[in-house]
């Protein structure tokens, strides 16, 4: 068995972990720090919103030397706008300028050959109106917000409304950090941004169910034991597949981050980028959030519940009793009366009177019968 699969076995039976819900608050902090800065980074900085949201035009050139800086330049004196332009694999450019209407983009396309020196009939102009963007824009909103909704609906039915808060709270979580990074980045967002973030919700929720699924589970008749908190069992379960999770992660990033660094970094594929960045950075939030905040919380809620306070209770006065008896017997043991190095292991403590000493006749009683 390797040492992963080692660990994970220890980890599943109980025998290592780490105190996720004792070390909440720390990553509470840590949450909320990162939470911050991506609200901050989308107050200032705001989203590059692409033209599928806001409207505008693109154009696809035919191979030309023209450099991609010096196209850049001649669009925005062209348009009076700010230009994106990309060098595709076959040699040509991609040229996108948002925020001008359709009237203007037949000058703007007849300019854009002068300075490049290509027919304009060679240059492909795709248009998107700024009403057909807001709706675009207005309906991934509503879809949003449906799933919300139906995600907290299903979890309450599945298990409690707890759970049900707890995991729309990392939800909310995941796609606040997904956006914060895009406004940092600058990254454009477009239809693939949004294809991207609904993907990374539903992994993220598929890794939070795993972890509630084997909470439920342990928790059954929780209240007719002393020995376990519900905390402690909400620990538990997180060491539990602490392993499966990290797996499933990985495994789900390595490609994504092909995408991403490979893919949109070094072949300069700009649609890869948008669809690749909410992906990559959503599944590590996921990841994160269901194991640091969805259960955690769900944790903190419970022992708000009288019958968890009462359990906790018991189970902390049991594990006191326990501890002062070790204590008492760790005391008592050698310095009041316990086996001395020179006395013998049934020797009868100092000053405690005669031991009682098992009489000899004992298992040899009287037959039965006439006395004789």
């Amino acid at each position: 068995m390797s040492k992963l699969g080692h660990l994970g076995a220890k980890l599943y039976r109980g025998e290592v972990g780490y105190d996720f819900i004792g070390k909440r608050k720390i990553w509470y902090g840590v949450s909320i720090l990162i939470t911050i800065t991506a609200i901050l980074g989308l107050a200032v900085r705001g989203l590059n919103m692409g033209i599928e949201f806001e409207g505008g035009a693109v154009f696809t050139t035919p191979k030309t030397s023209v450099s991609a800086s010096q196209a850049e330049k001649y669009a925005e004196d062209a348009s009076g706008h700010d230009a994106i332009v990309q060098e595709l694999g076959t040699g040509g450019l991609r040229i996108q300028i948002s925020g001008i209407d359709t009237d203007k983009s037949d000058q703007i396309k007849t300019d854009l050959s002068k300075d490049l020196g290509i027919a304009s009939d060679k240059i492909n102009a795709d248009l998107v109106g700024p009403s057909w963007g807001d709706t675009i824009a207005n309906k991934a909103w509503q879809g949003l917000a449906i799933f919300m909704v139906l995600v907290v609906i299903y979890l309450a039915i599945a298990f409690e409304w707890r759970m049900a808060l707890a995991a729309l709270v990392a939800l909310i979580h995941d796609i606040t950090i997904t956006v914060g990074i895009y406004a940092l980045v600058g990254f454009e967002v477009t239809p693939g941004t949004v294809i991207g973030l609904l993907t990374i919700l539903g992994y993220s929720l598929y890794d939070t169910v795993v972890v509630f699924d084997s909470l439920k589970e342990q928790t059954k008749g929780i209240e007719k034991q002393t020995r376990w908190t519900y905390s402690d069992i909400a620990n538990r379960s997180i060491n539990s597949t602490l392993v499966r999770s990290i797996n499933t992660t990985v495994v789900a990033l390595l490609p994504v981050a092909g995408l991403l660094f490979i893919g949109g970094g070094f072949l300069g594929a700009g649609m890869l980028n948008d669809i690749s960045l909410s992906l990559f950075v959503g599944l590590a939030a996921g990841a994160y959030s269901s194991i640091f905040i969805a259960t955690p919380l769900v944790a903190d809620l419970k022992e708000r519940e009288p019958k968890m306070k009462a359990l906790k209770k018991r189970v902390l006065a049991k594990r006191a009793a326990a501890a002062a008896q070790a204590d008492s017997a760790t005391v008592v043991g050698p310095q009041a009366g316990g086996p001395q190095d020179d006395e013998p292991a049934d020797a009868a403590p100092a000053g405690a009177g005669p031991r009682n000493q098992p009489s000899r006749n004992r298992g040899r009683g009287r037959p039965s019968g006439k006395r004789r």
